[in-house]
């Protein structure tokens, strides 16, 4: 057991750059989403329906990526401080996120829109650090992270409809709009990128503390943020359904490409 630990330790260190770069291809499926989510909503915004119709999906994906990959990888190292703390870190970061965005929002002017822009922008950057953990974490599999990419995609192109439609209602042109959702959309591959190298410099601990905040970012993600707004909008059987379906299809996906 040791010596098969052992080659997986050496083959990762031979192959870093293999899995960086299946990182950075991640990363950029982060940012495509958000950028297209952009630039859809720039031009013709979809109905409330129909965002919330992507909200349930990505919610379904963010609650099957955490899980069938993030927590059976904590619950499996066996760490319980590092993970009680990891986790009440991550929730104290997003309700904090929360609360700044909350604030920044009952503001009108100028300043106060681009604040809110760089609050969103550290959302979507810890959005990006979590593929680059979860590969660092993983130890070389990339199923793994495959599986975190997609959800994050999804929740990321939700969001992209959603800064680009609030850009537009500001009175931004839609030039303008895309300008700035193309910038912000760089957030989440070079959170990525800088989750992947601090992760591979973690030793056991640090590593299921981060985890677990991940974790924990994930669970406010799905519950706090996509659902909440989804259900300001009347709910309907299609989308219940939508929720489900995206959950089971990413648990198929995991059981196919395991077996």
């Amino acid at each position: 057991m040791q010596h098969a630990y052992s080659n997986t330790q050496g083959s990762l260190i031979v192959g870093s750059d293999t899995y960086l770069i299946y990182v950075i291809v991640y990363g950029l499926l982060c940012a495509t989403s958000l950028a297209v989510g952009g630039v859809i909503a720039a031009f013709r915004p979809p109905s409330a329906t129909i965002h919330g119709y992507i909200q349930h999906t990505a919610a379904g994906l963010v609650f099957a990526a955490l899980g069938v990959e993030i927590l059976p990888d904590v619950l499996h190292r066996g760490v319980p401080l590092a993970v009680a703390f990891g986790f009440a870190t991550g929730i104290i970061f997003m309700l904090s996120i929360r609360a700044v965005s909350e604030r920044l929002a009952r503001g009108s002017g100028r300043a106060e829109k681009w604040t809110l822009i760089g609050v969103v922008t550290t959302d979507v950057f810890i959005d990006g650090s979590l593929i680059g953990v979860t590969s660092a974490a993983a130890r070389g599999s990339n199923q793994q992270t495959l599986l975190v990419a997609i959800a994050l995609s999804a929740e990321l192109l939700s969001l992209g409809l959603s800064m680009g439609a609030t850009l537009r209602r500001s009175g931004d042109s839609w030039i303008r709009s895309l300008r700035t959702t193309t910038l912000v959309a760089f957030s989440p591959l070079i959170g990525a990128i800088v989750g992947y190298l601090g992760g591979r410099a973690l030793s056991s601990g640090w590593i299921e503390g981060v985890l677990a905040f991940a974790a924990a970012a994930l669970l406010y993600l799905a519950a706090e943020e996509l659902l909440k707004e989804a259900h300001k909008v009347p709910e309907t059987p299609l989308s219940t359904a939508l929720f489900f379906f995206a959950f089971l299809a990413l648990l198929l996906v995991d059981m196919v490409s395991s077996g």
